[in-house]
């Protein structure tokens, strides 16, 4: 399948330290990756040079052949949204007025219409509510509505920022942690939330620490470590490799690759 999103050759080096180093990967029409690896190993670094956070030292970032530009702004007019590890959201404005900071980066409005509110001011305001009360309730979040979002459960925060890079109207969206600090209950309403947003037609990136998690959500999962991929592979495919053990065990490869064996042969 080709690719929607794509990184060639991604490096990032901040002075001396290395954070990614020439990192490659597409991401397909529908598909959700899962993206790995233990602490420091580059993953947030990864998603701020995907969304112009970043300018990479070398390499490119592609939609659809299209290189993005380096201005967080521009890529999410493109179709790039992200949610981040630390809940940013508004905390003074209700989880209505949230969304419908997000919903703005597809509002087109006459600058003297918005002046006098006419009626293209209007009907523009009007799509807006109608586009974020659909998200609230997509996101299960319509009771609260006109609720602060620093008053929301933390698990609905995070629904809350997942809301608001939806009403962007992406192509493909990165989650930073998304079940970070939820219960089971939560977490299994997040993966059950996620298929929803890949059954609209987008596609979805997921940081996660929770292992259990990416390998019953993804299609794909990539393992970065000391900002190299180090693996790129199938949920089973990278859950039995010993090269991704070592990594999150710290044991010698050949101790790993013994133990798999092991392991096998008793089954």
């Amino acid at each position: 399948m080709n690719a929607i999103l794509e990184a060639t050759g991604v490096t990032m080096q901040f002075g001396g330290l290395t954070a990614l180093n020439d990192v490659s990967f597409g991401l397909s029409e529908g598909e959700i990756i899962g993206l790995i690896g233990p602490n420091g190993a580059g993953k947030t670094t990864l998603f701020n040079c995907l969304t112009g956070l970043y300018a990479p030292t070398a390499g490119q970032v592609g939609l659809r052949g299209i290189t993005l530009p380096v201005d967080p702004a521009r890529v999410t007019q493109q179709g790039v949204a992200r949610t981040f590890q630390n809940i940013r959201l508004f905390p003074s404005m209700t989880a209505e007025e949230n969304v419908l900071v997000g919903r703005h980066v597809r509002m087109k409005q006459n600058p003297l219409s918005s002046l006098l509110h006419g009626p293209g001011f209007r009907r523009s305001e009007a799509d807006a509510a109608e586009h974020t009360a659909k998200l609230l309730a997509f996101v299960g979040l319509t009771k609260f509505s006109d609720e602060l979002a620093r008053n929301l459960p933390y698990g609905d925060q995070r629904r809350l920022e997942i809301a608001r890079a939806l009403a962007t109207e992406p192509s493909v969206l990165l989650l930073d942690e998304p079940t970070a600090g939820m219960n089971a209950q939560e977490t299994e309403a997040t993966r059950q939330l996620i298929f929803a947003i890949r059954d609209l037609g987008i596609s979805v990136v997921v940081i996660e620490h929770d292992t259990k998690f990416i390998f019953t959500l993804c299609d794909r999962v990539l393992v970065l470590v000391q900002g190299e991929l180090l693996v790129e592979g199938t949920p089973d495919e990278v859950r039995g490799d010993p090269r991704v053990v070592e990594a999150y065990l710290g044991a010698p490869p050949d101790e790993v690759d013994a133990q798999i064996h092991a392991a096998e042969e008793t089954r």
